[in-house]
C-alpha cells in the first residue's frame, strides 16, 4: 500500500462582515438514511470461500488454479496455436537459439511470418503457462531444465523486434515452399504453383504482389505478375546468418575482416537467390498456356496485319499497274492521234501544195493562152514583163488567194481582156494593201 501523504491546505479566510445566519444558503440536503444488506464480495473473498469449501491450504488451491489456467489457456479456441511440441526440441540448449525455428518454439509454425504482434504475446503467455519453471514447481513438477523456457523468451523477444524478426524471415526455412513436380503441375497448374509465390511474395518491397491468377486471367493481368516478377525488388537480406563479430577486444583488423566477409556471404546468397526466382519463373512461364495462347493471338494478330499489308501492297501495285496500263494506252492513242492528225496535215499540205501547184500551173496557163496579151507574136520583153507580173503576184498572195484567183481566171478562159482584168484587179488588190510597192507591177499596172 502506498505511504500516506499530508498536505497541508489553509482554508481562505471569511469575507468581512459574514454571518451565517444572513448570509448562509442551503443548496442541498441529505436523503434520509436507508437499511441495507451488506454481504462480502470479491476475487479475495470468492478465494477464502473456495478454500474454506474445498478445506484447501494456500499452497494446495494455488497449484489446482494454476493447472486449471493452463487447460484454460490451451483450450482457447481464439488462437491455433496447439501443435504438438518436438522432444528435441524441448531438449534444446538455450545457447544454439540462433539455430532453432521460433515460430515452431512458440507454437506459430502454420503462422510464421503471417503471424501479428498480438499472436506472437498471446502464444508467448501460452507457453509460460506450460513452461515456466515457477509454474512447473506449482504443478509438481521436479525438471529444473529451463532451457526451453530462455529458447521461449529468445523467441518471443526476437519476434517482436520487426528488425531483427525480419532478419529470421529472410533465411525462415519453414516458411519456403518448393515448385511443384510436373505430375503436380499437371492437375492444377495454377493451384500447385500460386502458394509457391505467395511466399516469395513475403519478401517484396512492393505489397501487394499480383496473383497468379487462373485460365480466366486476362493478359494484362498476366503481363503484370510476370513483369513485377521479373524486376522483383526484394528487402531479403541474409543478415541473421552472419559470422557473429568477436567483441572480446580483438584488434579492429579481425573486426574488419569478419564484416567484410559476411558482406561477401551476403552478396553471394543474394545472387543466388536472384538466380533461383529467375528460374522458377522460366520454369513457370514455359508451362503456363496462358502465354501459349496469348502469343498464338499475338501471331494471328500480326499474320492478320500481314495479310491486310499485302493485300494493300498488292491492290496498290494493281492500281499502279492499272493506271500505268492506262497511261500507255492513253499515250499510245495520243500518238495514234497525232500520227493520223499529221498524216492527214501531210496530205492536207500535199493536196494544198499540189492544188497550189495546179493554180500555179492555172496562172500561168492563163496568161499563155492569150498569147501573153499580145496582137501577134510575143516579143520576149512582152512574155518576161507579165510573167514577171505573174511571179510577183502568185508570191505574194496565200494558197487561198491563189484558188480565188486560179478560179477567176477559169472563168475567164481564154478571154484576154478577162483575163488582164483578173490578173489587175489582183494586183491593185495587193498594192492597197501594200504587199506590192505601187509602180513595181509592170504588165498588170
Amino acid at each position: 500500500m502506498a505511504p500516506v501523504q499530508v498536505v497541508n491546505v489553509s482554508l481562505p479566510s471569511l469575507p468581512q462582515g459574514w454571518a451565517a445566519d444572513k448570509d448562509f444558503k442551503a443548496v442541498g440536503g441529505l436523503s434520509a438514511a436507508t437499511q441495507r444488506n451488506v454481504e462480502p464480495v470479491g476475487p479475495h473473498f470468492l478465494a477464502h470461500a473456495r478454500r474454506k469449501r474445498q478445506n484447501r491450504t494456500f499452497s494446495e488451491d494455488e497449484r489446482i488454479q494454476a493447472e486449471q489456467n493452463v487447460k484454460k489457456t490451451e483450450d482457447e479456441e481464439d488462437m491455433d496455436i496447439s501443435e504438438p511440441e518436438d522432444p528435441m526440441m524441448l531438449s534444446r540448449e538455450a545457447k544454439d537459439w540462433k539455430g532453432q525455428d521460433h515460430y515452431a518454439v512458440l507454437g506459430l509454425s502454420k503462422h510464421r511470418w503471417r503471424a501479428t504482434p498480438e499472436q506472437i504475446r498471446k502464444a508467448h503467455r501460452k507457453k509460460v503457462l506450460r513452461h515456466h519453471p515457477d509454474k512447473k514447481a506449482a504443478m509438481g513438477k521436479s525438471d529444473e531444465n529451463d532451457s526451453f523456457f530462455k529458447c521461449i523468451q529468445k523467441a518471443t523477444e526476437l519476434l517482436l523486434d520487426p528488425t531483427r524478426r525480419r532478419q529470421f524471415d529472410s533465411v525462415d526455412e519453414g516458411a519456403e515452399i518448393d515448385p511443384p513436380s510436373k505430375k503436380a503441375a499437371q492437375k492444377d497448374y495454377f493451384k500447385a504453383w500460386g502458394p509457391v509465390f505467395e511466399a516469395e511474395g513475403r519478401f517484396s518491397n512492393k505489397q501487394p504482389v499480383p496473383q497468379l491468377g487462373n485460365d480466366d486471367s486476362t493478359q494484362e493481368e498476366v503481363e503484370t505478375f510476370y513483369n513485377f516478377w521479373y524486376n522483383f525488388d526484394s528487402w531479403r537480406s541474409f543478415e541473421y546468418l552472419d559470422e557473429d563479430i568477436p567483441d572480446d577486444g580483438e584488434g579492429r583488423d579481425q573486426k574488419r575482416h569478419t564484416e567484410k566477409k559476411n558482406a561477401n556471404a551476403r552478396r553471394k546468397r543474394k545472387q543466388e537467390d536472384n538466380v533461383r526466382l529467375r528460374e522458377m519463373l522460366d520454369e513457370l512461364m514455359a508451362g503456363d498456356e496462358r502465354i501459349k495462347k496469348f502469343r498464338q493471338q499475338a501471331r494471328a494478330g500480326k499474320d492478320a496485319k500481314r495479310k491486310a499489308k499485302e493485300d494493300e501492297a498488292r491492290r496498290l501495285l494493281e492500281e499502279k499497274e492499272r493506271a500505268r496500263r492506262e497511261e500507255e494506252e492513253r499515250k499510245q492513242a495520243a500518238e495514234e492521234a497525232a500520227k493520223a492528225e499529221r498524216e492527214k496535215n501531210k496530205k492536207a499540205k500535199e493536196a494544198a501544195k499540189n492544188a497550189a501547184k495546179k493554180n500555179k500551173r492555172v496562172l500561168k496557163g492563163s496568161v499563155k493562152d492569150v498569147n501573153y496579151f499580145a496582137e501577134g507574136e510575143a516579143s520576149a520583153a512582152q512574155v518576161d514583163s507579165v510573167l514577171g507580173d505573174v511571179e510577183l503576184i502568185m508570191g505574194k498572195i496565200d494558197v487561198d488567194e491563189l484558188a480565188a484567183l486560179a478560179e477567176k481566171l477559169t472563168l475567164a478562159g481564154k478571154d484576154g481582156a478577162a483575163v488582164k482584168s483578173a490578173w489587175s484587179s489582183e494586183g491593185q488588190r495587193l498594192v492597197g494593201a501594200g504587199k506590192v510597192k505601187e509602180g513595181e507591177l509592170k504588165a498588170f499596172a
